[in-house]
């Protein structure tokens, strides 16, 4: 699917029209599926990153994780995550084409009130494997994305805590 860049007035105008039709709340549309792709990602990552980080460090005999184990355990706690949580990300794809469609070809909008329904009627016609649809692309998203952010996070928290301990030590 291609979409027509929107200058700030059309933006404007498009949202405004949204409000003027659906009321405010229907900017918030499709809110909740992300929350349920987001939050159990984060506390998948989460998990698994402090445990392979913790593991990779005990395994290297080092006291605080290098650049490599950062990475690396980002990178496998990120296509966990992915994994488990893709059925959410599947359905929010399907919840924001069905407000794409809704809006631009006037089509009756949600065949599903819940989550739940619209995951059952993606079994129903695609197999369990329809929720995992996108695997592919995901894992080539969000494992190096996760590999770069937590390492570079580590790599700073290193950074500084060296920086402030020679701080310290001469004033």
């Amino acid at each position: 699917m291609q979409y027509d860049t929107l200058s700030y007035k059309q933006l404007h105008l498009s949202i405004r029209s949204k409000v003027a039709r659906d009321g405010w709340l229907s900017l918030w549309r499709g809110w909740s599926t992300t929350v349920l792709r987001d939050v159990p990602f984060s506390a998948v990552y989460w998990y698994n990153y402090e445990r392979f980080k913790k593991m990779m460090c005990k395994n290297a005999g080092a006291s605080e994780p290098t650049f490599f184990i950062a990475f690396t355990a980002g990178a496998a706690s990120g296509s966990i995550a992915a994994v488990v949580t893709l059925p959410f990300d599947v359905v929010k794809t399907h919840r924001q084409t069905e407000l794409w469609d809704s809006g631009t070809l006037q089509n009756p909008q949600r065949d599903c009130a819940s989550t739940w329904a619209l995951m059952r009627k993606i079994v129903a016609k695609k197999g369990v494997a329809g929720l995992f649809a996108g695997i592919t692309p995901r894992l080539f998203k969000v494992a190096p994305s996760c590999a770069i952010m937590i390492s570079t996070y580590e790599y700073g928290k290193a950074f500084f805590r060296q920086l402030n301990e020679k701080t310290n030590q001469h004033p």
